[in-house]
């Protein structure tokens, strides 16, 4: 067996993993302030960059194929059954991380006591950014240009076209066969790239977590301890406790198979910071566990864009106490009712990594907190953001292979007992 191939096999990769987030913290700490800290800036952004260029085509190929592959799995009664009750759990996930999230907050009462005045241009610079509220949601989901979508990276707009672009193919059925070909060859290739590119993975690690220890490894970060806390707090319990019930109860999948199965996708979900990136994995994961390959090729990419109960449930829910907190408002209880319906209706509204940011705006906006709180208190935990956005992103991810799994079941499109392919991905 060639080194190539041990290295790609789950468990080698997961290690692989593993040491360069130990090795990239390690040379944060000692780069902090050298030379070393703009070259693992470096590496950082360009593995980034590499990932944001596949997002893009990899949703919009990953959705058509995917209501395109519903046509094997019956009729349009079964589909609309299939895409009803997905969007069904994908709500009541998101009810229960939101409810957690609200819990912790009123627990550990984050921000309270804590004193901090942002910079004065980072408060100006988001307050001129668009914030989220329900009418820019709607008013933004429809592109003006098919192309400008493509172009300019609106990650939603592109799932609301291949939404339309994968009905209309299952509508057409065999008329709209070349397409849907086309269409899955190419969806074939961005995997390829992609899985080339997760093969870098240990050395964009490197540099991700080693630039984030030697930048916000100072003395701002403790002030903000209490969010961290929180946010992690909160997320480990819908991540470690909420998906494994479902599983365990409902999915009857062990929760020891699935963390077995899905932790590469976890793993590089937390140091990437990226769903759409992970997609591949994501999708591996659940067909790993069993469930067939059609509904995964619909529920997973779905999931990927509209089913994050760590940036969109959780941590609006802590974040918004941690601001009122912050400025010692007294958060009324219908205000705590609206962060819930905020968390339910609005996660299915944002996609891609401004997930987070449109859905902590749209929720500090709908309980009617000012807008310079707003502004100054969203500048506060811009800064930490992305320590964040690490478990935020792979709670996201967790729960885009819990759902799928949770309906196969209910749906009997899930075979127990189903070999996890031997390699990582067919890179």
């Amino acid at each position: 067996m060639s080194l190539v191939q041990t290295y790609r096999k789950p468990k080698v990769f997961g290690l692989t993993v593993l040491a360069a987030l130990v090795l990239g913290a390690l040379a944060g700490w000692l780069g902090k302030g050298t030379w070393l800290a703009p070259v693992l800036a470096w590496i950082g952004s360009n593995f980034t960059k590499l990932l944001q260029l596949t997002v893009i085509p990899l949703v919009f190929t990953a959705i058509v194929v995917g209501i395109a592959s519903l046509r094997h799995l019956g009729g349009g009664r079964t589909a609309a059954r299939l895409g009803g009750k997905t969007f069904l759990w994908f709500g009541i996930t998101s009810l229960i991380a939101v409810l957690i999230g609200l819990a912790v907050g009123a627990v550990l009462k984050p921000g309270q006591g804590v004193h901090i005045d942002p910079a004065a241009g980072a408060v100006d610079k988001l307050a001129k950014r668009a914030s989220g509220s329900w009418s820019t949601l709607f008013d933004n989901l429809i592109p003006s240009n098919i192309f400008s979508a493509f172009t300019e990276g609106d990650v939603l707009q592109v799932v609301f076209i291949a939404v339309l672009v994968g009905f209309a193919a299952y509508a057409l059925g065999e008329k709209a066969a070349p397409f849907t070909n086309l269409v899955r060859s190419f969806f074939d290739i961005v995997q390829k790239v992609v899985g080339w590119i997760i093969l870098l993975a240990p050395i964009g690690i490197f540099g991700l977590i080693g630039n984030a220890v030697a930048t916000y490894g100072n003395s701002f970060v403790r002030p903000l301890f209490s969010l961290i806390v929180a946010v992690y707090l909160g997320t480990a319990i819908v991540l470690f406790v909420v998906y494994p019930v479902l599983l365990k109860f409902v999915g009857k999948v062990s929760p020891v198979e699935f963390f077995r199965k899905s932790w590469t996708a976890i793993q590089f979900a937390f140091v990437s910071r990226s769903s759409g990136a992970t997609l591949p994995l994501s999708r591996k994961a659940a067909t790993d566990l069993g469930v067939s390959q059609e509904y995964a090729n619909f529920a997973v990419p779905l999931g990927t864009t509209t089913k994050m109960d760590g940036c969109a449930a959780v941590y609006p829910a802590v974040a918004t106490i941690f601001i009122a907190n912050l400025f010692g408002i007294q958060l009324s209880v219908w205000q705590y009712v609206g962060i819930v319906a905020v968390a339910v209706f609005g996660a299915f509204a944002t996609a891609g990594t401004t997930g987070w940011y449109t859905m902590l705006t749209l929720t500090l906006g709908v309980i009617g907190l000012p807008p310079q709180v707003i502004a100054t208190g969203v500048a506060v935990v811009y800064a930490i953001d992305p320590i964040l956005d690490m478990m935020r992103t792979a709670t996201n991810v967790a729960g885009q292979i819990t759902v799928p799994v949770v309906v196969a079941r209910s749906e009997g499109l899930i075979e127990d007992g189903a070999p996890a392919e031997k390699e990582l991905i067919n890179a």
